[in-house]
């Protein structure tokens, strides 16, 4: 009875309230709400968030249906309690989250290019890997898109060069000091080589496997919205790791339409799933 009440005090204040701010309200929490999921999408944040949301669910059913009326006020207690430890353990869970955030906020999206501009990214890779496919190079090419990967990375050599299979090629040939680790381009230019990339933990791999340039594709594709090329040196194909998930094995003159679709759309949620193979 006190529930069903409840509910009808709620219809009733909803009605005194303003159409036009009703809609406002419901649409920043929308805006809000998107913002959050768009950003922990993919990454280990995402599981944590479902779960800590589940408790708080939970804990306000019982607290506002058991404690109504004045009884059970220990539950009710215990509740304010558990809101104050939840804010704390926010804190505490998403710190790294958070403070890839607060960088993100002082970063500006840079794969702002024209369809002209992609077409030559996508030709001067796709050309660059068909090479290194064929000589079985390793090579790691990290497309940075609406995310920056500034807070992300470590190391690396500014080049802010333009962006050519030739260049490329250059990097990755074996001997070369740059040639173990990642480039990062940035628009329609080649900013930096010799690039470290966050692993991803053994357990996030499909293959056990597969080596450390493909757990630095998925490491880095895990914490924002960037594609990122690898080929492999053992066997010449090529994948690309988006949102944590690898696609599968695709011979170098695959790449191009690959790539195509992928740049010209909004990053996925996920990929294809991945088939076995050693780095």
């Amino acid at each position: 009875m006190q529930l069903l009440e409840r509910i009808q005090g709620l219809v009733s204040r909803l009605g005194a309230y303003e159409p036009w701010e009703v809609a406002l309200e419901l649409l920043v929490i929308w805006v809000v709400v998107y913002a959050i999921a768009r950003f922990v999408a993919g990454t280990r944040a995402a599981g944590a968030l479902k779960g800590l949301l589940v408790l708080v669910v939970l804990a306000t059913v019982l607290s506002r249906v058991m404690g109504g009326g004045g009884s059970f006020q220990r539950l009710g207690l215990l509740y304010d309690r558990f809101l104050a430890l939840f804010a704390i353990a926010l804190v505490v869970i998403f710190q790294p989250e958070l403070r890839r955030a607060l960088v993100r906020l002082g970063e500006t999206p840079f794969f702002r290019a024209s369809p002209k501009d992609i077409e030559k990214v996508i030709g001067e890779i796709s050309t660059a890997a068909s090479y290194l496919a064929r000589a079985k190079f390793g090579a790691i090419i990290v497309i940075e898109r609406q995310v920056a990967t500034a807070g992300l990375v470590e190391g690396g050599t500014v080049l802010d060069a333009e962006l050519t299979s030739r260049l490329l090629q250059t990097i990755f040939f074996p001997g070369s000091a740059l040639h173990d680790l990642a480039v990062i381009v940035r628009g329609n230019r080649l900013h930096s080589a010799g690039v470290q990339l966050p692993l991803a933990d053994p357990g996030d791999m499909p293959d056990p496997s597969l080596g450390s340039r493909h757990r630095a594709a998925v490491g880095l594709s895990k914490e924002c919205d960037a594609l990122v090329v690898v080929v492999s040196e053992e066997s010449g194909t090529v994948r690309i790791a988006e949102r944590g998930k690898l696609s599968d094995r695709m011979l170098a003159e695959d790449l191009r339409a690959e790539l195509t679709g992928r740049l010209r759309t909004e990053p996925s949620a996920g990929g294809a799933p991945a088939s076995e193979e050693a780095a």
